[in-house]
């Protein structure tokens, strides 16, 4: 019976090592890779400040970026013009920046 308990406790750590994560998430943290997620704006946490969040939505060819607020999916969204035509705008967390509608 001794042997037994010893063969279950032995081989319980190796089974909370297979808790490791996956190249098949979908939400990683912000992208440096210039890739946009295909699900963009995902929902999540957004560290980004208002001035880091209206910086990045100017860096990505939009102006007048104004009524910019953060709403309760943790996405930045705004009015913004870009190629001449005003719209709605969001940054998600990863750094997604997509039109919105």
């Amino acid at each position: 019976m001794f042997g037994l308990a010893s063969i279950f406790l032995t081989a319980a750590p190796s089974f909370a090592q297979s808790e490791t994560p996956t190249s098949s998430q979908t939400t990683p943290a912000v992208s440096s890779s210039g890739e946009q997620n295909p699900g963009a704006p995902v929902a999540g946490e957004n560290s980004f400040t208002e001035d880091q969040a209206k910086s990045r939505i100017e860096e990505a060819g939009y102006a007048d970026v104004s009524d910019l607020k953060l709403d309760t999916q943790g996405v930045w969204r705004a009015t913004a013009t870009k190629v001449g035509k005003q719209g709605s705008v969001a940054l998600d967390f990863q750094g997604n920046i997509v039109a919105a509608d």
